[in-house]
């Protein structure tokens, strides 16, 4: 079998039964699964999943928990959240933990294929616009975790990135709006990834919203 090595994390046999079947179709090895948290942070530990679909909502430990403790002691790992509709604040705090995407549970075999391979390359799952929207919704709810990152290490130029990118732009509308070629922009990018010690773009959306660089429905700081 071919692509990332997956783990899968829910609560429902049937799903985990499902999900399994689609990705070995698909030739997409499957190296173990976990009925709740718990399960997910001692499986992630043994096996050293490439990806991880996690659901969020699973009895003890929560899907959001077990995503921060995996990616606390294995920052390579992955993790595709899975739920069973798109603004879940649920979905919000796992991406704010380090979650690369979600996925909800009705996704097409191919979709879901697709997805796993995709964030087995270390691109982020899911469109900017999408967490934008899931941001606006819940960054001022209580009891939400932020990712608390320094600014300060960025450019001016940077941190024009990093707004527009808040905003829901593609690097091609990035290069378009700051009169610079794409190739500049990706460049600023991955700065932008390792100066803030962040995974992907889902969790750079979270993070402009949550330093204030952008306000949800109102003028971003300038």
């Amino acid at each position: 079998m071919t692509g990332p090595r997956v783990l899968i994390a829910d609560d429902q046999a049937l799903v985990r039964a499902g999900f399994r079947l689609i990705l070995t179709v698909h030739d997409i090895e499957v190296v173990g699964e976990a009925a709740d948290g718990a399960e997910a942070v001692t499986a992630a530990r043994n096996l050293r999943p490439d990806v991880i679909l996690m659901d969020v909502r699973m009895p003890a430990v929560n899907g959001i928990e077990a995503t921060r403790q995996i990616l606390a002691t294995s920052p390579g790992t992955r993790v595709i959240m899975l739920t069973t509709f798109d603004l879940d604040r649920y979905v919000y705090a796992a991406l704010a933990a380090g979650a690369s995407g979600f996925l909800l549970k009705d996704v097409t075999p191919a979709h879901l294929a697709a997805a796993v391979r995709l964030i087995g390359t270390g691109d982020a799952l899911l469109a900017p616009s999408i967490t934008r929207r899931l941001v606006e919704r819940f960054a001022a709810d209580d009891g939400v975790p932020a990712l608390h990152r320094d600014l300060g290490p960025l450019t001016a130029r940077e941190l024009d990135v990093l707004t527009l990118m808040g905003r829901g732009l593609s690097n091609a509308e990035v290069a378009d709006t700051l009169t610079l070629s794409e190739a500049t922009v990706k460049t600023h990018v991955t700065r932008i990834f390792a100066k803030l010690d962040l995974r992907d773009r889902a969790q750079a959306v979270v993070l402009a919203y949550e330093t204030g660089l952008v306000v949800p429905g109102g003028t971003d700081r300038s």
